[in-house]
């Protein structure tokens, strides 16, 4: 994932204890681990966690991985950065539980720490004419189609995969957010300094954007905690 490799945004002290949230196959997972992080990969789903251990031993590294629920999830105190990415959250069907993802995040950091966290913004899908995509990673061709639900609260992302003579199709639908609103969804978790960028080269969140990224800091108290 050259993401990691070229991004400002992962910068991270060297050594960082790096917690990837919702790891999946571990695509962020073994870049940040090659980078010299230690690395805990945290997902519900044993399938992708499996794949996620066996991208590291082919890539020979190490990387800590739990199965286990986000909204469940907190380790207090236990990294120096979280990332959560690709639009890993909102899955929850009530407001309060997602806040709670985040106040677990910010329990999970250390005085000083950093989460980074990628959805895809409302204000990014409002100038869009056209909400499907087509791409094509090593063989696989994958076409998704966004609809926007319930009065720009929810989307439901379906997506239609084929690689070789296998096909299959999916769909997941999550909550929507403006830039203010997890603004105001992460001051609520605790954190005291938030910004947003519209790309992973840590470009302003304007009318160019074409992700909304937030980057939140836990505060460190003049005890130093």
């Amino acid at each position: 994932m050259r993401i990691v490799e070229r991004s400002p945004l992962f910068r991270f002290p060297a050594g960082s204890r790096v917690l990837d949230l919702c790891c999946g196959p571990g695509l962020f997972t073994v870049p940040l681990a090659r980078a010299g992080h230690a690395v805990t990969g945290v997902d519900l789903s044993a399938p992708l966690l499996s794949r996620a251990r066996a991208h590291c031993r082919e890539a020979g590294v190490e990387a800590r991985f739990v199965e286990a629920e986000m909204l469940g999830f907190a380790e207090p105190g236990a990294f120096d950065a979280v990332v959560n990415m690709f639009t890993s959250f909102g899955y929850y069907d009530r407001h309060e539980d997602n806040v709670q993802v985040l106040r677990n995040t910010h329990a999970s950091l250390a005085p000083g720490g950093t989460l980074l966290i990628d959805v895809v913004g409302k204000e990014i899908l409002a100038r869009l004419d056209e909400r499907v995509s087509l791409s094509e990673r090593d063989g696989k061709v994958l076409v998704q189609r966004d609809t926007v639900l319930d009065d720009w609260t929810r989307l439901r992302s379906d997506w239609y995969s084929i690689e070789g003579s296998h096909a299959a199709t999916g769909s997941m639908t999550l909550f929507l957010y403006s830039a203010g609103e997890l603004r105001d969804m992460l001051r609520a978790a605790g954190f005291t300094d938030v910004r947003f960028h519209g790309d992973y080269d840590g470009g302003p969140y304007d009318h160019r954007a074409e992700r909304l990224i937030a980057v939140a800091t836990k505060g460190v108290d003049v005890r130093g905690h």
